[in-house]
């Protein structure tokens, strides 16, 4: 406890020590990942009913009633995934025939993953059938376990959702691909989707068409669901602050409970030395990130981690408070024009909303 002196007379200030994330080294086990397979925490209450379409998307409220009707549909036993002690007897049944799975097509902020988490919470089954993960984590999954065990854990699923389906690695495609087709073949059903650049005419429907194709032979058992929209997270909404000095930002990390505070280039460097399946386990306990000094990201390898961070920083509603650049600034027009571009924008998306969020943190 530290005071502080006014005309009045002292009076208490209470100043928390800040945790620092480039000092942590988690270590996940592979049950934690499994267990883990849920809708992150900002998606934990939201229902088809919390969903708000747009009266002048159409598509929302289509989607609505698509994905409500394929969740009715997931009840009851689905063949060799509905229980693991009838898989080693029964005979395996023939493989499902028409869609048995949804893919969601749209840009960012129209609310895909709240749809997706919907579909997850709608389903008739126990939370240990259903499993909910980004294609990242999908990945850092097989790579914990092994392929085989990953079907023979997944394989029991009612339903298994991947968020932001990334087609950017031809390696991680094919792998997720075959995964894909082995759950299908035990009953399982799918649910993905995937981002689209913002005001690129035309691009949604080719990233659901490069997304068919990709997954090959279960291309005819996904039913695509376009979702047209403006990104809720800038709808109506202020312009992201600005951002803070060195000296604000270290304030209201000792002010606030939970918080951490790190200087950007500092926790990039450490984030290279922690696994991405890790970052999640890297925020625990944490309930406000302040950085200092952001600048540009040097080069691709940094950006990609940086991408994983923000989206788990994202998924447990941890707000970002930051001195330097502004967040739409961290990535340069060649990151922004290549590949990985939808990666860029989303965290820059992510980032902002985060930002927004942390504004209570330094008093006006």
């Amino acid at each position: 406890m530290s005071y502080s002196t006014a005309a009045s007379g002292p009076r208490p200030v209470t100043e928390a020590t800040p945790i620092a994330l480039r000092t942590r080294e988690p270590r996940v086990p592979a049950d934690r990942l499994v267990a883990d397979m849920v809708p992150p925490p900002r998606f934990d209450s939201v229902r088809f009913d919390t969903y708000v379409p747009d009266p002048g998307r159409p598509s929302q409220s289509e989607a609505v009633a698509a994905l409500s009707a394929f969740a009715a549909g997931l009840g009851g036993p689905q063949g060799p995934g509905a229980g693991s002690a009838r898989r080693w007897f029964a005979r395996k049944p023939a493989a499902p025939t028409g869609p048995r799975g949804v893919y969601l097509d749209g840009g960012y902020g129209v609310g895909k993953t709240h749809l997706l988490a919907s579909l997850w919470h709608a389903t008739p089954a126990p939370a240990e059938e259903k499993a909910f993960g980004t294609f990242v984590e999908l990945t850092n999954l097989v790579g914990a376990l092994g392929f085989q065990q990953t079907v023979e854990t997944l394989g029991g699923h009612r339903l298994l959702c991947i968020d932001e389906f990334e087609l950017d690695d031809p390696g991680d495609t094919v792998l997720i691909s075959s995964l894909l087709r082995r759950l299908v073949d035990s009953g399982v059903a799918l649910a993905a989707t995937s981002n689209t650049l913002p005001g690129r005419l035309g691009e949604g429907r080719f990233a659901a068409a490069d997304f068919l194709r990709e997954i090959q032979g279960l291309a005819a058992r996904f039913r695509p669901l376009r979702i047209d929209g403006e990104d809720y997270r800038h709808r109506g909404l202020p312009e992201a602050p600005a951002p803070y000095s060195d000296e604000q930002v270290t304030r209201a990390a000792h002010a606030t409970e939970g918080a951490s505070l790190d200087d950007f280039p500092g926790l990039l460097g450490h984030l290279a030395k922690v696994h991405p399946s890790r970052y999640g386990a890297l925020t625990d306990g944490v309930r406000a990130v302040c950085l200092t000094d952001v600048a540009p990201v040097p080069d691709q390898s940094t950006a990609l981690r940086l991408v994983v961070l923000a989206d788990r920083l994202y998924d447990r509603e941890i707000p970002v408070l930051a001195s330097g650049l502004p967040f739409d600034r961290l990535f340069g027009e060649e990151m922004l024009n290549g590949g990985y571009r939808k990666k860029y924008f989303r965290a820059i998306s992510r980032l902002t909303a985060l930002a927004r969020d942390a504004k209570g943190l330094v008093p006006q």
